[in-house]
């Protein structure tokens, strides 16, 4: 049956369309025929024939690849269910859908489906239509109704509740089932929300592709579902703009992005990539080395940007002779002081030094081609361009502007004390270049180990000699622990599109993590970016969020807490276990297996010193544990987490061993009450803290 009916009370759907006066078989029947519409469009798509329609190999190819990506688009996934809600208009809807009588009815899905007719059978959930099933309410119902949501058991139909945001008879309540899709268990890879997407987290996904949104949002409040969200709705909204300029995910490790890459193909979106930022920018070089935690901040601060500018640009030099280019019989002069002048325009224009240095030998061959015409010759663009390429313009070419190798050049910097001082004059410290300097200097770009922060360094000085290609949109999610330079290297992949940002100031854990998103966002490049800020947790319990926010005050003053949404009595249990390193590892395998009665996923998490100990307990105990990233199963549902791994991960139950080792891990208090924030606020239904030691003081006192 069709996606809409004619009809406007909430009466039970009538037996001539499904022979049944039950709503639920009803609804079976409806989400029936919707497979198997979806399954003949796949077949629909499966058996065409493109040898007629194809001029050549090449264009068979991309067709084929085309065809090849919508069938894995339209496949139907069994653990995905079509329709996840239903909206019953009280009028006809305005546009293309609308024709027909009043009372319309739209089945709320993940992909458009329409029977062998064309008639809809579900819409899309990003489609204006299905914009009120997230953002109608009794004050708006926006012209709805009927908002009903279905419950799904392992992939069937099993449940269905109504809202009619029209009678005031009905009294207002809690949606069972959308508390239920909330805490459902987690096994395997993060999903997606769209059955759960809240209305302020609807306004940010549908936000327009023009501009930059910063999102803010405490644990479990969905920012980062927010964003690859919002990345599926701008594909549908403008999707032949961003198949031309592309998309990309940045986030903070590969076990991230691992545990997110299933959300945006579920949405039936496959051609998003994903990258950290190091991925980004290890194009030329391998990172090998590692920095002390002071070098790292100096690398990157955003002054190192004006250094690399002022040492690639040292390699322009004043030119001592003038250029003579020989044709034929004739011999053409261009004067050095009149090549300074094409050197100062172009060094004034603050060209790409790369864009300069293709420039300068047609700036010559024209001063040469100027001085044929007023000698009576007519030279035309072949002219030019030999004259371009001849031997004498090249050579002063190459001793006036010559080649940059980006790496060179920040091989120089961190080897040569002098070259760097010379750059860096009035911009970093005396202490500062010490710290920048090698102890033992390279002797070339492949034998240097180079750190990450070295590379970020590199993507910058490339960006000087040749501009980085922008995409038409990218998602920074955990980006509060980005450096200024990182966000400099973000910011070149968007220089021409826009961002969607992500993070939690409170969250920040590394040395040079921002203190404010207007400072974080101006490295960015977008710095007129609008800032919103989710503080409603819908993910972790709210006796879990307000134990970790007692950290607040010490790591991030003035930021609000999140206010969680769910009660969990019982959830958090706080365990001093007396003894010693021995009684506190069994103490942590007792609580996970205590943890592992319940049904969903058990993370282990601890100080990355901890996680030798805490693995041989496990293996002693008969416990096979996953790593961060490692897909969880039914069989296999708990990981061992490294403190510094555990960000942006989520987990059914979490048990967090020694508090005060995870504070003590990092290299200063606040970075450790930080990541101990992180390492608290993973836990979708429970959290268990087990000490030896003490906890720390902000704990305690709060």
């Amino acid at each position: 049956m069709p996606a809409h009916v004619a009809e406007s009370d909430s009466t039970p759907d009538p037996t001539s369309t499904t022979g049944t006066t039950d709503p639920l078989a009803h609804e079976r029947a409806h989400l029936a025929a919707s497979r198997a519409a979806l399954r003949g469009m796949r077949e629909d798509v499966q058996a065409l024939d493109i040898r007629d329609v194809t001029a050549n190999w090449v264009n068979a190819a991309v067709l084929q690849s085309q065809i090849d990506d919508r069938i894995k688009a339209l496949a139907d996934l069994s653990h995905t269910p079509l329709f996840f809600g239903r909206l019953d208009y009280l009028h006809a809807v305005g546009g293309e859908l609308a024709e027909g009588a009043d009372g319309e009815r739209f089945y709320i899905g993940r992909r458009h489906v329409h029977d062998a007719a064309g008639d809809p059978m579900v819409i899309d959930w990003r489609a204006p239509v299905s914009q009120p099933y997230y953002q109608a309410s009794r004050t708006n119902p926006q012209d709805v109704g009927l908002r009903r949501r279905f419950g799904y058991t392992g992939g069937e139909l099993t449940a269905y509740e109504d809202e009619h945001l029209t009678d005031p008879a009905e009294a207002e309540h809690t949606s069972r089932l959308l508390q239920a899709e909330i805490e459902r268990p987690r096994v395997g890879p993060m999903r997606d929300i769209v059955a759960t997407i809240q209305p302020e987290q609807d306004e940010i996904v549908r936000s327009g592709l023009g501009g930059t949104v910063c999102v803010q949002g405490g644990p479990g409040t969905g920012k980062t579902a927010v964003g690859l969200h919002r990345v599926a709705y701008l594909l549908y909204a403008h999707r032949e703009r961003l198949a031309r300029t592309g998309t990309l995910v940045i986030g903070p490790n590969r076990s991230f992005l691992h545990y997110i890459e299933q959300v945006l193909p579920a949405l039936g979106e496959l051609e998003v990539k994903q990258a950290t930022v190091d991925d980004l920018v290890r194009t030329g070089v391998e990172v090998r080395g590692e920095d002390e935690a002071a070098t790292a901040v100096v690398k990157g601060d955003a002054r190192m940007a004006e250094v690399l500018r002022r040492a690639v640009r040292s390699h322009v030099t004043a030119p001592v002779e003038p250029v003579v280019v020989v044709r034929g019989s004739r011999r053409w002069r261009v004067p050095a002081y009149e090549i300074q002048e094409m050197v100062d325009e172009l060094l004034a224009r603050d060209m790409r030094y790369g864009a300069a240095h293709e420039a300068l030998p047609q700036r010559i061959a024209h001063a040469v081609l100027v001085r044929m015409e007023e000698a009576g010759e007519a030279p035309d663009d072949r002219v030019q361009n030999a004259v371009a390429r001849n031997p004498a313009v090249k050579a002063a070419v190459k001793a006036v502007w010559p080649a940059v190798d980006p790496a060179k050049v920040v091989l120089r910097l961190l080897s040569d004390a002098e070259f760097l001082a010379a750059h860096a004059g009035g911009l970093l410290s005396e202490e500062e270049q010490k710290r920048l300097l090698w102890a033992k200097p390279a002797r070339s770009v492949k034998s240097a180990k180079w750190s990450a922060a070295d590379a970020v360094l590199i993507d910058e000085a490339g960006d000087l000699v040749a501009r980085t290609h922008s995409l038409g949109h990218v998602v920074l999610d955990e980006a509060q622990d980005l450096s200024p330079m990182q966000y400099r290297a973000v910011g070149r992949r968007c220089s021409t599109g826009s961002a969607t940002v992500l993070g939690d100031l409170a969250q920040g854990t590394t040395p040079w993590s921002t203190e404010s998103w207007g400072e974080a966002l101006f490295h960015l490049g977008k710095a007129d970016a609008v800032v919103e800020e989710l503080t409603a947790g819908f993910r972790v319990p709210r006796e879990v969020i307000a134990y970790a926010s007692r950290l607040l005050p010490a790591i991030s003053p003035g930021l609000a807490a999140v206010e969680s949404v769910r009660e969990s009595p019982g959830s958090l249990a706080v365990r001093e276990v007396p003894g010693g390193a021995a009684e506190l590892d069994a103490a942590v395998v007792a609580a996970c297996e205590e943890s592992l009665h319940n049904e969903g996923s058990i993370g282990l998490i601890a100080a990355d010193a901890r996680i030798p100990a805490l693995g041989a307990a496990l293996t002693a105990a008969g416990h096979a544990y996953l790593s961060p990233g490692e897909e969880t199963t039914a069989e296999s549902r708990l990981t061992l987490v490294p403190a510094s791994l555990a960000k942006g991960l989520e987990y059914d139950y979490v048990v967090l061993d020694e508090p005060g080792a995870v504070v003590d891990g990092e290299p200063d208090e606040r970075t450790g009450l930080r990541r101990l924030y992180v390492a608290l606020t993973r836990a979708v239904s429970g959290l268990t803290v087990l000490h030896a030691a003490p906890l720390p003081e902000v704990l305690v006192q709060a």
